[in-house]
């Protein structure tokens, strides 16, 4: 498997619009946009740094991923992205080295990008990405 970089930080908030605040006013950070994903159930809100980016993600439904994560452990960093070369053989590889994964076969995420998660069990606790960019 072959990490190219941290593509991005996920960050829960309650509310987009009320936590770009800060990384827009305070850290002068740009707005590149936000995009909702209906199959993940989430609205995304990127803000580029560097060759990564922050990634604000508010729910957009009760029952959704980022809205449990937020009743369990409120607003706050939910998962690190890394960019792969190979998404579909670094799950292969993390598969063969026992690594227990969310999502066996890749699925699209905001801006089109293929990413699958790994399992925070078998990641000390952190909720880890992989994606794709072609």
């Amino acid at each position: 498997m072959k990490i190219l970089k941290i593509d991005h930080l996920g960050i829960a908030v309650k509310s987009i619009d009320a936590g770009k605040n800060f990384w827009l006013d305070i850290l002068n950070l740009e707005f590149e946009g936000s995009e909702t994903v209906e199959a993940q159930k989430v609205t995304t809100a990127f803000f580029p740094v560097g060759e990564s980016e922050v990634e604000l993600l508010e729910s957009t439904a009760a029952d959704g991923p980022v809205a449990k994560y937020i009743e369990k452990k409120g607003e706050g960093i939910q998962h690190v992205a890394f960019r792969v070369e190979d998404i579909e053989a670094s799950l292969e590889e993390l598969k063969e080295k026992g690594v227990r994964l969310i999502d066996q076969k890749p699925r699209i995420g905001a801006g089109g990008a293929k990413i699958a998660f790994l399992h925070p069990k078998s990641t000390n606790g952190v909720l880890v990405e992989l994606c794709q960019r072609d």
